[in-house]
């Protein structure tokens, strides 16, 4: 890894460098075992001329929580963990989908192994040191919609996306279905960073912005 601040320190400088080769420092200081990606192509459609492409992005690592209290103090790991963490998964998004200008929707989830608890994986994305980074790196503005959970190996995770900036926006509500065939172990933390260059497929359901104003006197007339 490129870029060394302090060696005795071990401190790195990850804003200018890619991850997507030599990380093998950063991943064995929080305890990475494996980066899965996958990719999935939608024929065009409609008006839109270019597929639509959608990819997750999973980080599996060792739970560093895994034995303590459940008062215990989490700060401190997650300042730690979790930039690296969206750092990590932001660069391989933006590799597989064609840069961050083409994502248009995002997502993100946590699934902590059963040493664990469910506040370990909010941990890792529920907070700025993910959050932002991940809003930074996609270009996004909005908050990211999410799942977490407390599973062992082979969970199927469906997680859910809408627009980057635009979270009102109902053609891009969706899910990515995410399976985690060895993940996570029961000492182990999988976090997930999705997102997409378009809507759903077909989407024609409107938007909230420009919807009719709906209340429950529509319940006065219903006609079956």
């Amino acid at each position: 890894m490129s870029a060394v601040i302090d060696a005795t320190a071990r401190t790195y400088d990850l804003s200018t460098v890619s991850t997507l080769n030599d990380y093998s420092d950063v991943a064995a200081a929080i305890g990475l075992r494996t980066i899965l990606v996958s990719v999935e192509e939608m024929p065009a459609s409609g008006l839109r001329t270019q597929p639509i492409l959608r990819a997750a992005a999973t980080a599996v690592i060792r739970n560093p929580w895994v034995g303590t209290a459940t008062d215990a103090d989490l700060q401190p790991e997650t300042e730690r963990i979790a930039p690296v963490l969206a750092k990590l998964l932001t660069d391989r998004l933006i590799d597989a989908l064609g840069g961050a200008a083409s994502i248009e929707a995002f997502g993100k989830a946590a699934v902590v192994g059963l040493s664990g608890e469910i506040e370990h994986a909010g941990a890792l994305i529920h907070t700025p040191y993910f959050g932002n980074l991940m809003r930074e790196a996609l270009q996004g503005t909005s908050i990211l919609c999410f799942v977490d959970d407390r599973s062992g190996p082979g969970r199927h995770l469906r997680v859910p996306l809408w627009h980057k900036t635009e979270p009102t926006t109902r053609d891009y509500y969706q899910s990515l279905d995410v399976i985690l065939p060895d993940a996570p172990h029961h000492d182990e933390i999988a976090v997930i960073a999705a997102a997409s260059t378009g809507p759903r497929p077909h989407a024609r359901i409107g938007d909230r912005m420009t919807d009719r104003p709906v209340t429950s006197e529509i319940l006065k007339g219903i006609a079956l």
